[in-house]
């Protein structure tokens, strides 16, 4: 991959109709090492509870895992839902993976719990869903990483271990822009969940980059964007994943959860205007299409963004087009 846009991968472990967890889980070792190969620069993973349609609940040690099978690109978290942990915790695990694999970890971190509040309760008892409560953790985050002695006298006595002696990147997630202001304010990159939220991003990564302030990690500022990318040369393929996808968000939305299902499932589902209508708004959320197609949007997207890195989300029926995808977007010359 020789491309003036970088390609990331943001992976999910979706649980595809007709697999368990197991597999979902083995197909993100194998998505790891193919992207590994054809060149992408990093690949994260996400942090989801209560859901049995991905298999991703503990980054951490998935992480640990996929880094055994690369060996050059970057692996993180995308993202640690940092409200649902202890800071001192986040500090030690991330130290230890940084320790077994330096200058590969990153740290990617997020407000949202990735699950429902009681859920996200009892992950932690403690958490009040406070703004002000998270930017302690991340204030006392950067401590525990930099070993820098606490204002609070009790904190100040605690250590994470192991020391380690280099950092894992560290990255802000957002949907809203809210926190392009903490990225800014602590000096660490910022990733746009477009995927989640297609409205603002641009305008929240302008705003980052506008109030940066370097810090001992991150001299200049530093952007991606994630949003769903699917790439085929099929135009059937193309429609049914989209749909499938359309139906996704739109369960999703109803409170009813993603869900496992096949395009057989719901291709005669007949949709009521609303429905049509937040069906329609959720495609901005996606980019489908074929090679040639994606070249041009993903250049628009990143130009729009101000961005030269690119992750894709990808959720297929079967994990062949979710490979292939990513096949196809690698040899894309932007």
């Amino acid at each position: 991959m020789n491309s003036s846009i970088k390609l990331s991968v943001l992976d999910q472990s979706p649980v595809r109709y007709g697999v368990d967890a197991r597999q979902a889980l083995a197909e993100t070792t194998q998505l790891a090492i193919e992207t590994e190969r054809l060149g992408y620069h990093r690949f994260w993973v996400s942090e989801h509870h209560n859901t049995t349609a991905l298999a991703g609940s503990t980054p951490e040690v998935l992480i640990a895992h996929l880094a055994n099978h690369t060996s050059k690109m970057r692996i993180g978290s995308g993202g640690i839902m940092l409200p649902n942990h202890n800071a001192l915790k986040v500090a030690e695990s991330f130290r230890l993976l940084e320790c077994l694999h330096p200058g590969r970890i990153d740290l990617g971190m997020g407000r949202a719990p990735g699950t429902d509040r009681i859920t996200a309760s009892m992950l932690n008892p403690s958490n009040t869903f406070n703004e002000r409560d998270f930017v302690i953790q991340l204030s006392d985050l950067q401590n525990y990483l930099h070993d820098i002695p606490n204002d609070d006298p009790l904190k100040a006595k605690v250590k994470a271990i192991p020391i380690a002696n280099t950092v894992p990147q560290q990255w802000l997630l957002s949907s809203s822009g809210q926190s392009a202001s903490f990225a800014a304010h602590f000096g660490m990159g910022f990733s746009f969940a477009h995927f989640i939220n297609p409205q603002g991003g641009a305008e929240a990564a302008k705003y980052y980059r506008d109030q940066f302030k370097p810090s001992l990690d991150l001299e200049k500022p530093a952007v991606n964007v994630a949003l769903f990318i699917f790439c085929s040369e099929s135009e059937e393929k193309l429609k049914q994943e989209e749909k499938l996808m359309g139906h996704r968000f739109l369960q999703l939305e109803k409170g009813r959860g993603i869900g496992s299902f096949t395009y057989s499932d719901i291709k005669d589902v007949k949709y009521e205007a609303v429905e049509l209508e937040r069906i329609n708004a959720n495609k901005a959320r996606m980019i489908y299409g074929s090679p040639a197609d994606l070249k041009v949007k993903l250049q628009e997207l990143a130009t729009s963004y101000g961005v030269d890195e690119i992750m894709a989300v990808t959720i297929t029926e079967s994990f062949e087009d979710r490979l292939k995808s990513y096949r196809l977007l690698s040899e894309i010359s932007f």
